[in-house]
Formats: structure tokens, C-alpha cells, sequence
């Protein structure tokens, strides 16, 4: 019996090992898959800008939200950035590793850091409008 010598590309991300098929998922076919903490902070971020984007939407027009990893450079006076705010380019870069990180949740369950992670956008929504945050989202603000 002649055996299978198909070359997998180094740059597909899936491997056919063997001539045995591709790997299934590691969660296999029953279990959902897994939800990493970068994508729990991101739908946590896309729902806060929906809302407020639903909420003020003449005002975020043309805002770019986005989400980076950490602050470039070294932390400035008041410490780590947690979002950085450009009203002349109306934009708002999240930083995720320092608002997961250096947030000293009193409770750490999935409802409290997404609290936190809605407070951190709606406080740099806040500053891109010069409002108070609780002028932007009063239904679902909450100060951490």
C-alpha cells in the first residue's frame, strides 16, 4: 500500500502529520471552543462601543476604536496608560494587558472585569468628549 506524501505549507496553520488528516480542535467536536482573554476583553470592548456609539452617535462619527497590548514608551507621571486619547484624529487606542492587569477587582469573576474593561471605554470616550462618564453611559457606568 503506497502511502501519502503531501506537503503541508510552513505558513497554513494546519498541519497534516503523517498523512493521518488534519488535527481536530482541542476542545473536539462537543465542547465549544476555547475563549481566550484576549477575546473576552475584545467583545467586551466591541459591546461598550456599540452601546455608546448607539448612544452618542453624532458625537463618536468617524471615531476609530482600537486595542493594542501595551503603551509604547516608558509610563509616564501618573503610571501605566490604560487607553490613550487623540481628539485632533479621533481615535481611542485601549491598552488590554494594563486594564486586565492593574485592575484590583475587589470580586475576580467574569461580571466584574467586564465592568471594568466598559468603565475603562467609557472613561476614555468621556475624555475624547470632554464629558463626565457619567454623562456617557448613566445606565451602565461604574466606577472602579
Amino acid at each position: 500500500m503506497a502511502r501519502s506524501t503531501r506537503r503541508v505549507s510552513a505558513r497554513s496553520g494546519r498541519r497534516d502529520r503523517h498523512g493521518r488528516g488534519i488535527r481536530s480542535a482541542v476542545t473536539g467536536p462537543v465542547l465549544e471552543p476555547i475563549r481566550t482573554r484576549a477575546d473576552f476583553f475584545d467583545s467586551c470592548v466591541a459591546s461598550a462601543v456599540e452601546y455608546v456609539q448607539d448612544e452618542w452617535p453624532d458625537e463618536l462619527a468617524g471615531v476609530s476604536f482600537e486595542v493594542a497590548g501595551v503603551p509604547r514608551g516608558e509610563p509616564g507621571p501618573s503610571g501605566v496608560d490604560r487607553w490613550r486619547v487623540s481628539i485632533r484624529e479621533r481615535r481611542v487606542v485601549l491598552y488590554r494587558l494594563p486594564i486586565e492587569r492593574l485592575a484590583h477587582l475587589h470580586k475576580d469573576d467574569e461580571w466584574h472585569r467586564r465592568s471594568f474593561i466598559e468603565s475603562c471605554v467609557f472613561r476614555a470616550v468621556a475624555e475624547l468628549l470632554g464629558k463626565d462618564p457619567w454623562d456617557i453611559a448613566p445606565e451602565r457606568y461604574r466606577h472602579f
